[in-house]
C-alpha cells in the first residue's frame, strides 16, 4: 500500500454493528491513511429504510480524497503529506498549486512549463475587458469575479471540457492566472484607474502587484518580504479540505459541470462572512477597539458576558491554535517593521490574543485564533482594500478548488444528491381559493 492510500478494513470483525427495530446488520469500517475512522453507510438506506441525520454534515465525510489532511485536535494542516511550516517557508505559490493539482512536488520543467502557460494566459480578451465598464463603481468585487469566471468560459470554450490532460493543464492555467487580472482590474475599475496589462516577466506575485498598485506612468516597487508574503498567504489559503466553499465545488462538479462554472460557484460559497468573509469581521471589530478606545481587558469580559461577540477565534475543526494563524502572526510582524509602519491593530490583536490564551474560558472552549485573526492584518500592510480582503482568499483557494474538481471528474463520480428529513405539513387536499 503506497503512503497516500486509504486503507479499508472490510472483514466481518472489523464492522460496526447497527440495530434498529430488531434488525441487525453490520456496516463496513473504512480507516485513512491517518487513522481517520468511519463508518460506511452507502448501503443503510437500501438495507434498512433508514437514513442518518447529520445537519450541517460535521460528522459526515462525504469523500475519499488523497489532497489535504488536517487534525483539528493537534493543529496539523498538510498538503498531499507536507506539513504546511514546510511548504509556507520554503515553497512558492506555483508550485504548491502544482502540488494540490498532481499530488506531487512538480518538477523544474514542469514548473517552467506552468509559467509559460501563465505568461500566455494572463491577458483578458478585450471584450471582457469591457465587461468591467458594466459593473457600478461599488460592485462588490466578490460579485464581479464569479460573473467574470463564468465570463472567461464564454471566451475560452475549448478548454470548457477538457478531455486530456493538456486541455485540463490549460484550463487550470487559465483559472489561476486570469483570475488574479480579473480581482486587480475589479479594484481599479472601483477606484476609477485605468486597467493595467499584465507583465510576462514578473513573477505571479508581482504581477498581481503590479496590476494593483502600478500607474501607467510608473512602476510600482515592491519589497522582497512583501511579495514572499503575498505567496505565503496564497499558499496558507490554497486548500482546507471540505469546507463549504471546497464542498460546493465537487457538489456542481459531480454534476458534470465545467471547472469554470464550479469554481464560479465556489466563489460565491466562499463570499459568505461565516466563511471567505471573517476576516473583514475581525478587521472591523479591531479598527472599532481602535477608534473607541476600548481596554482589551473589558471587551474580554463583554465577550465571556456573551455581550459581545470575538471574531478570530475558533474553528469549526481546529481545536487548538491554527498552525495557519502562528505563521501570519509571524509575517505580519515582520513585513509592518519591514515597511517601518507600525499598525496599532496588529497590537490590539496581539493583545487580544495575549488575554484569551491565558483565560480559561476561551482554552477550555478551544477557542484559539484562526487564519482569519492575522490575515487582514497582513493584507492591510501589503495595501490590499478591505473589500478586497475575500477575493484575495480566493485566489489563493483556485488551485485547492481545481484539485477537488479534478479529484472528482478523474473519479467518474457519482452526482452528490444528500437526503433530507422532512419535516413539513403531510398529506393534504388543495383548497380553492374562494374556500380559504
Amino acid at each position: 500500500m503506497s503512503g497516500g492510500e486509504p486503507r479499508e478494513l472490510m472483514k466481518p470483525s472489523d464492522a460496526a454493528e447497527f440495530v434498529v427495530e430488531g434488525e441487525k446488520i453490520d456496516l463496513p469500517l473504512v480507516v485513512g491513511t491517518e487513522n481517520e475512522r468511519a463508518v460506511d453507510i452507502r448501503k443503510l438506506r437500501s438495507d434498512t429504510g433508514w437514513i442518518t441525520y447529520d445537519e450541517g454534515y460535521r460528522n459526515t465525510g462525504s469523500v475519499k480524497s488523497s489532497i489535504t489532511f488536517i487534525n483539528g485536535e493537534e493543529g496539523i494542516l498538510r498538503y498531499r503529506g507536507i506539513p504546511i511550516e514546510q511548504l509556507a517557508e520554503k515553497s512558492t505559490f506555483i508550485e504548491t498549486a502544482l502540488l494540490l493539482i498532481y499530488g506531487e512536488l512538480p518538477t523544474e520543467e514542469h514548473v517552467l512549463h506552468f509559467r509559460e502557460l501563465l505568461n500566455q494566459h494572463e491577458s483578458l480578451h478585450e471584450g471582457t475587458r469591457k465587461s468591467f465598464q458594466g459593473f457600478p463603481p461599488h460592485g462588490h468585487p466578490m460579485a464581479i469575479l464569479s460573473a467574470m469566471i463564468n465570463t472567461l468560459a464564454c471566451y475560452n470554450e475549448e478548454v470548457l471540457a477538457p478531455e486530456v490532460d493538456e486541455d485540463f493543464e490549460n484550463a487550470a492555467a487559465r483559472l489561476i492566472s486570469k483570475i488574479r487580472t480579473v480581482a486587480a482590474y475589479s479594484m481599479r475599475t472601483a477606484m476609477g484607474k485605468p486597467l493595467l496589462y499584465p507583465r510576462p516577466s514578473l513573477s505571479y506575485c508581482r504581477n498581481f502587484l503590479h496590476m494593483m498598485f502600478s500607474d501607467p506612468e510608473l512602476d510600482a516597487e515592491f519589497d522582497p518580504d512583501v511579495v514572499r508574503a503575498l505567496s505565503m498567504f496564497w499558499i496558507l489559503h490554497a486548500d482546507h479540505e471540505q469546507n463549504c466553499s471546497t464542498s460546493t465545488v465537487r457538489m456542481v462538479g459531480s454534476s458534470g459541470a465545467n471547472l469554470f462554472a464550479s469554481c464560479a460557484a465556489g466563489v460565491c460559497a466562499l463570499w459568505g462572512p461565516l466563511h471567505g468573509g471573517a476576516n473583514v469581521a475581525v478587521m472591523d471589530q479591531l479598527e472599532r477597539i481602535h477608534r473607541e478606545g476600548l481596554k482589551v481587558d473589558d471587551l474580554i469580559e463583554k465577550v465571556k458576558r456573551k455581550e459581545e461577540k470575538l471574531f478570530g477565534f475558533g474553528h469549526g475543526v481546529y481545536k487548538s491554535y491554527d498552525p495557519r494563524a502562528v505563521i501570519l502572526r509571524e509575517h505580519a510582524t515582520k513585513v509592518l517593521d519591514k515597511l517601518g509602519a507600525p499598525d496599532p491593530l496588529l497590537e490590539i490583536a496581539k493583545q487580544l490574543e495575549e488575554h484569551a490564551l491565558n483565560d480559561d474560558y476561551f482554552v477550555s472552549r478551544n477557542l484559539y485564533p484562526n487564519v482569519d485573526f492575522y490575515s487582514g492584518i497582513l493584507l492591510r500592510a501589503i495595501g490590499i482594500p478591505k473589500d478586497m480582503f475575500t477575493v484575495m482568499f480566493a485566489i489563493g483557494r483556485m488551485p485547492g478548488w481545481i484539485a477537488q474538481w479534478k479529484e472528482v471528474h478523474d473519479g467518474k463520480s457519482r452526482i452528490y444528491r444528500p437526503r433530507q428529513i422532512y419535516t413539513g405539513p403531510a398529506k393534504r387536499d388543495y383548497v380553492p381559493v374562494a374556500e380559504r
